[in-house]
């Protein structure tokens, strides 16, 4: 069920319909409270709506969860650079650049 509306969510993003698009990753965290993509999925959505606080702590949530999720990082880093936290977003971005490839990295579902 996560799986599904963590797809939904995607479909609403692309659409440009970000505000569907945090509801429906907020539902797939609900169900799945321990899944990094889905915060640093749901911090995307969040910068699409200018929203860089909440971002940034979803952000910080999926590098808990996973501090080897990149997109993460990222996510950290464009959010902090909106809201003019300039070192905390150079240092995020760091810490992403810096991590291993991720190939072997699980998604969860």
């Amino acid at each position: 069920m996560a799986k599904e509306l963590a797809d939904k969510a995607k479909e609403a993003f692309i659409d440009d319909e970000f505000d569907v698009a945090v509801d429906l990753y907020s539902k797939a965290i609900d169900l799945e409270p321990n899944c990094a993509d889905f915060f640093a999925d749901h911090a995307q959505a969040y910068i699409k709506l200018l929203s860089f606080t909440e971002a940034v702590a979803d952000a910080n949530k999926a590098i808990e969860l996973d501090p080897t999720l990149t997109k993460a990082y990222l996510r950290k880093g464009t959010a902090c650079m909106k809201l003019e936290e300039y070192r905390t977003a150079k240092t995020a971005l760091e810490k992403g650049f810096n991590q291993e490839s991720n190939l072997n990295n699980q998604i969860c579902y």
